[in-house]
């Protein structure tokens, strides 16, 4: 309590905690909605899990709010531009940002990664059969869908952020329309069209980010509002007239008008515009159109609306953007107080870890009663179902409690400064040949990420993970780790 409290009392004064705070809510809603909407059950005598929205269509609008995972790519943004920036600022290049801002990223995937690999193993040696190891750990590694799209985002913010700098709003604009162009061919024909907006529409999201940070950053021109590093440590020294990128510019978004601005507006009418508009485009999308009302998947409808992310997604986003615009100024106002300040700070320590393990302490929790013989498997909506789902989600939390416990602490190192103080921010020489290996270790993350998703959740793997998925992400991690370490940093 103590070093929260301290943390607390560090924090610049300029900071946007605002984005702490969404980050923080969007893991737990995340968290809950997964484990509250799940239903276990037996498929041949064996646990398994499916989602209980097909049999609750009344749930549906209620994903409108639950799918949050634009909150996720928005608050990214902001806090890779302010990121970015600060490191421009500190004379550090693009190269050096890449390869530093991959260890907060990475070492609490990895270790995710090579624990479910080694439980794997060591259930393959004792006689499990390699289906059975496979669909157990593909349930666990769920999460990972996000950042195989998020290890993209930050891959991408150099080149993204100098478009928002010369383009501004427009550049969402112009992705949300490429988002469009997938959807006639969801609709129409070819149905790979929409393949893109898997990248497409977060971009766009994740660039309302870059503008939500010059906005903030024109209304805070000396102390930090980046909202990036450690809470209680600034993540820069001054903000100053600098772009998401750190480049030297206009200052206020009124010297540029139109889609060209680089601010997003702020205020309260921007706010109902955005939430008005977001939901009527909503309605008329789900109800008079084409698209299925949940965001979230339901097994049996044409149409998916969020994989890939479609035009109905995007227009929650927009609504959920002009409802988070509402609720920043009582927002900003309550974290000013110590105590739900330090509450934010602490889940914020280890909100990755939460993210990743918390289906593990789902499967965890219901290994555990089976093996007791005392699984509970009501039918959906019963009167049981609903009972148990107080139970299961304190359950789950006690798990997820002592995991968070065992593998937080390799996140919250990971936030720490390293090196001597006299060193710390000493920006590396960073040539073409040490981009070039970043931009291959950020490939390969992805790669290797997206190979595990895709593969069957039948699939016989005694590793849990396909082989190639995993050595490939461990040669990205490896490769990044030597970048880091400071090789390859004059080449």
């Amino acid at each position: 309590m103590r070093r929260l409290r301290q943390l607390a009392e560090r924090t610049p004064p300029g900071r946007e905690r605002y984005v702490d705070l969404l980050r923080a809510l969007a893991i737990t809603m995340v968290v809950l909605g997964h484990w509250g909407v799940t239903v276990i059950g037996y498929d041949h005598g064996r646990p398994a899990g499916r989602s209980a929205l097909a049999d609750l269509p009344w749930t549906w609008p209620l994903t409108w709010v639950a799918q949050v995972m634009p909150v996720f790519f928005l608050v990214g943004g902001y806090a890779n531009a302010a990121s970015l920036a600060a490191r421009r600022r500190r004379g550090g290049s693009a190269t050096g940002w890449l390869v530093d801002r991959s260890a907060r990223l990475v070492r609490p995937t990895t270790t995710l990664l090579l624990v479910l690999a080694a439980g794997a193993t060591v259930a393959t040696l004792h006689g499990a059969e390699a289906t059975q190891v496979r669909t157990v750990v593909w349930f666990a590694t769920i999460p990972l869908w996000f950042l195989v799209a998020y290890f993209a985002m930050v891959a991408l913010t150099p080149p993204m952020a100098a478009l928002h700098r010369r383009y501004g709003l427009a550049v969402p604009v112009a992705l949300v329309a490429l988002v469009a162009l997938g959807d006639l061919g969801r609709l129409l024909g070819p149905a790979g069209l929409a393949d893109g907006s898997y990248l497409f529409a977060w971009l766009a999201v994740h660039q309302l980010g870059f503008a939500w940070y010059d906005a903030t950053r024109s209304a805070h021109p000396a102390g930090d509002t980046s909202g990036a590093g450690r809470p209680g440590r600034s993540a820069a020294t001054g903000v100053g007239p600098h772009d998401a990128d750190g480049h030297a510019g206009p200052r206020r978004g009124h010297e540029r008008t139109g889609l060209r601005r680089r601010e997003l507006p702020l205020s309260s009418r921007a706010g109902t515009s955005l939430l008005a508009g977001g939901l009527v485009a909503l309605v008329l999308l789900t109800v008079v159109g084409p698209y299925p009302v949940a965001m979230l998947h339901v097994p049996g409808e044409r149409l998916d609306n969020a994989a890939p992310p479609s035009l109905a997604l995007l227009a929650a986003a927009a609504a959920q953007l002009g409802l988070i615009l509402l609720l920043r100024g009582p927002a900003g106002r309550w974290l000013r107080r110590s105590g739900p300040w330090q509450a934010v700070i602490a889940v914020n320590a280890v909100v990755l870890t939460v993210f990743l393990w918390h289906l593990t302490a789902a499967v965890l929790l219901v290994g555990l009663l089976d093996a007791l013989d005392v699984l509970p498997t009501p039918a959906v909506g019963s009167a049981a179902w609903w009972g148990w789902r107080v139970p299961w989600l304190l359950g789950r939390a006690v798990v997820l409690a002592a995991l968070v416990a065992v593998f937080g602490p390799v996140e919250a190192r990971t936030r720490r400064p390293s090196g001597p103080p006299g060193r710390r921010g000493r920006a590396r020489a960073h040539g073409p040949v040490s981009t070039a290996l970043a931009v291959a270790g950020y490939a390969a993350l992805v790669a290797g990420l997206l190979l595990n998703s895709l593969a069957p959740k039948e699939a016989a793997e005694p590793l849990g993970l396909p082989a190639p998925a995993l050595v490939t992400y461990l040669a990205g991690a490896g490769l990044l780790r030597m970048l880091r370490s400071g090789w390859g940093s004059r080449g």
